[in-house]
């Protein structure tokens, strides 16, 4: 094994990337299709990243809220849960993958989030990283396609052949992500370590409940209609 093949814990289920949950199991088994592991890893990031609405309002910092199987029974995520739900509908089709985050500034945002946050960096932004012919590969699976065709940004593809990370600029040309840190990859969610970083961050936002309902109150989609217009 060398030093950057798959350990054997990229295959294996954890408390928040639970490929065991009968639900992740069953999703897996329905959306991996194909007759390699590349055709079926991609078959997978298409279901995640258009099967689960994106929704950043609704951040759950719980150890439940972060679980794969729940972004499953809400039928909506943020970038970091559904990233867990491609890493373990990945394991459950018996493909090697683990977590991967960066920070990234200019992150899909509104007036009514950067408002609230204070910031336009967004810390920990989790994506998937999968083991396709001999190599890691990046997916990112947190822009559902329709989100994507109202906000004006280009669609995240993934082929399993190349990296799918964020656009610099949207359809129109304006600036739309710079990553700003790389924290590496996991083979589970750090959980505690970004409750941690998000508090020293975002400390405002998370301990105020004026402030976080706000969000949570809100609707993100009807948000970016309107600054979509």
């Amino acid at each position: 094994m060398t030093a950057d093949a798959p350990h054997p814990s990229t295959l294996a289920a954890t408390a928040f990337i639970d490929s065991d949950a009968t639900a992740v199991q069953a999703f897996a088994a329905e959306h991996a299709q194909g007759s390699t592991d590349r055709e079926r890893a991609v078959a997978l990031y298409l279901a995640v990243r258009d099967g689960f609405r994106y929704d950043p309002y609704r951040i759950d910092l719980s150890p439940h809220g972060m679980t794969a199987s729940t972004v499953l029974a809400n039928g909506y995520g943020w970038c970091v849960p559904k990233a867990a739900l491609l890493t373990a509908a990945c394991r459950a089709a018996g493909i090697p993958a683990r977590m991967g985050f960066a920070d990234v500034k200019n992150h899909l945002s509104t007036e009514r989030m950067r408002e609230t946050m204070k910031t336009d960096l967004f810390i920990w932004h989790g994506y998937t990283d999968i083991w396709l012919d001999g190599q890691w590969r990046k997916a990112t699976p947190a822009f559902n396609i329709e989100l994507c065709e109202r906000f004006g940004l280009l669609p995240l593809e993934f082929d399993g052949a190349s990296d799918s990370i964020y656009h610099p600029f949207d359809k129109s040309g304006q600036r739309h992500m710079e990553y700003v840190h790389q924290r590496g990859t996991f083979d589970d969610l750090p959980l505690a370590q970004i409750v941690a970083d998000f508090q020293a961050v975002y400390g405002g936002w998370l301990e105020g409940d004026t402030t976080r309902s706000s969000l949570q109150d809100a609707s993100f989609a009807n948000d970016i209609e309107k600054e979509a217009r």
